[in-house]
């Protein structure tokens, strides 16, 4: 057995099988996938602990997603794991194909501390595909219930497994924090069930997002617990122990989160630890109805409670996950061609990204550049081919014009792209008119030679005209390319931003493929124009000098006309 020979075959097999591990694509049948990366390392939001379960809102918009090659309805949303082989548990808590906004809530089976290697796919773009029915089992077993405010206006809020209703409808907004956020109005909203309750000291955990209005109130609470504000300073309270500390404006979206276990009450704000205070030893369990914003307005959105102590990591990673922090969530779409670009290896990779993220308006102004651009191309190839030949014709002309001993005997016999001979016939028609040459004719008057003067004058105006035919289409292309470019651009940023604040998302890894693309209108532009620009000079010097040559040609002939059959 030749052992090297099988090692240097098996080494060869394995390099061959690497491009096609980089251009790995769950399914032919879909067309297009946002890859989206959870950078948890020191460059993103850096964690220290390995996460299992997290489950997080995945946006999508037009910047990200091409909602044009999606079902409608999102039927074909398909959520794969960084293998590209393993679907993932996820729930589709809007899907707007109108105005291209989407939230897609996925869980992550592992979440990796300190790499930016945490990856999943959001696949679409199969019109065979059929919706998939949502998974009770989305949050890990420790999440007692998650309420994301979804559904219609005024009506009860259910958690994601839509068997805990609150007692009473609360009001929506539509575009709120994640989806559609509720409408605290003072009143307190209630949900009774047996999974929402903790024995004395046992682990428990809330956390929910809120936009104040008014800054003091009971946010939360349950039995012993609460979650306050006084003048936008919260505090956690159960029993006789107190956390309290940090601080929440008017009019901004605030994380807050308490964790009961361990022997401590800790309460986090905005994803940081705020206060931390000791339990006494004999505690009341937590139980009974769990209401949310008594005595307070604002808007909340997801409120989730688990029968856990959530960790210091789980808390940060949720805290930004939720809010689209522009360090920890990429986004880029990607097609089967570009899929192996995607983590930048090469300009078409770039280029593809571009085009993929532009929008109709981008590419109507893009199609009619391209128009634009072949015009001048077409003129600035004709302009090139006429002067050229005309000068060679002109000087072979030229040179049998100056040799000729008798002015009115000069062959322009095979030079049909000659201006000079052209005009030298037009001078021959106006002599023959007069009999000049012949037998007994008169010599030329001053009146009749600038008669023939301005015969082949008016034949070099059109014949200048001629020349200067369609060379206004690349002015036109040299000074509306650049213009029609910039208007693509900007009604292309336009709506990237329009999106994005529908979407309240503000992950610059999310605008920056948008607003690209929209600059891919500029660069169209300055393309068309840049090139029009040098040919129309080059062109323009040809013709100035084939110009100047037949205003000299003409002074020359009729000054020998003049000299040889004028009057003395």
């Amino acid at each position: 057995m030749n052992f090297p020979r099988i090692l240097s075959s098996a080494l060869l097999a394995s390099a061959m099988a690497l491009p096609s591990l980089a251009h790995a694509w769950w399914n032919g049948d879909f067309t297009h996938r946002t890859k989206v990366v959870l950078n948890t390392s020191a460059q993103g939001v850096e964690t220290k602990e390995a996460l299992s379960g997290v489950v997080v809102p995945v946006r999508l918009h037009s910047g990200n997603f091409d909602f044009l090659g999606a079902k409608p309805d999102g039927a074909d949303l398909r959520v794969i794991a960084a293998d590209d082989k393993t679907p993932l548990k996820h729930w589709v808590e809007r899907f707007d194909g109108v105005n291209e906004l989407a939230v897609v809530w996925v869980q992550l089976p592992n979440t990796l501390p300190g790499t930016d290697k945490n990856i999943v796919y959001v696949y679409a773009g199969n019109e065979a595909a059929t919706a998939e029915a949502p998974n009770a089992a989305l949050f890990d077993g420790a999440m007692a219930a998650a309420f994301p405010f979804s559904g219609q206006n005024s009506e009860p809020v259910a958690d994601a497994t839509n068997t805990i209703q609150s007692a009473t409808p609360l009001a929506r907004e539509t575009t709120g924090l994640i989806g559609p956020s509720g409408k605290l109005d003072g009143q307190a909203l209630s949900w009774t069930n047996d999974k929402l309750k903790a024995g004395a000291n046992a682990p428990y955990s809330i956390s929910l997002w809120f936009k104040p209005e008014a800054v003091t109130g009971t946010l939360v609470s349950q039995g012993p617990l609460s979650l306050k504000l006084d003048a936008g300073k919260p505090s956690a309270a159960l029993g006789t122990a107190t956390a309290a500390g940090g601080e929440l404006p008017t009019g901004a979206w605030a994380h807050l989160a308490l964790t009961i276990g361990n022997g401590k009450l800790t309460l986090y704000v905005n994803g940081a630890q705020a206060a931390q205070a000791d339990l006494p030893a004999a505690g009341a369990p937590i139980e009974g109805p769990l209401q949310l914003g008594q005595g307070i307005t604002g808007l909340v959105d997801q409120l989730e409670v688990a029968t856990t102590v959530r960790s210091a990591d789980w808390v940060k990673l949720a805290h930004a996950a939720q809010s689209a922090d522009a360090k920890l969530v990429a986004t880029t779409t990607e097609t089967p061609e570009t899929a192996g670009h995607a983590d930048g290896g090469g300009e078409a990779g770039h280029f593809a990204i571009l085009v993929d993220n532009l929008t109709v308006d981008a590419w109507v102004v893009i199609v009619i550049l391209a128009v634009m651009f072949a015009i001048a191309v077409w003129v600035m190839y004709d302009k090139a081919v006429l002067v050229g030949r005309a000068d060679k014709d002109n000087s072979r002309f030229l040179v049998g014009f100056r040799e000729a001993r008798d002015v009115l005997a000069v062959s322009s016999k095979d030079l049909k792209h000659s201006q000079l001979a052209r005009l030298y016939e037009a001078g021959l028609r106006e002599l023959n008119k007069r009999d000049v040459g012949k037998a007994g004719s008169a010599p030329l008057s001053g009146a009749s030679i600038d008669a023939v003067k301005a015969a082949i004058d008016a034949d070099l105006i059109r014949e200048s005209h001629t020349l200067n035919s369609k060379i206004v289409l690349l002015t036109i292309a040299i000074s509306g390319g650049p213009f029609l470019g910039l208007l693509g651009t900007v009604v292309g940023v336009m709506i990237t931003f329009a999106a994005i604040a529908a979407a309240g998302d503000v992950n610059v890894n999310a605008i920056a493929p948008g607003i690209a693309a929209a600059l891919l209108a500029t660069v169209a532009g300055l393309a068309v124009a840049i090139p029009a620009l040098f040919g129309y000079n080059y062109l323009a010097a040809r013709i100035k000098n084939i110009s100047s040559d037949m205003g000299i040609f003409v002074d020359e002939f009729v000054t020998r006309v003049a000299e040889t059959y004028g009057a003395r």
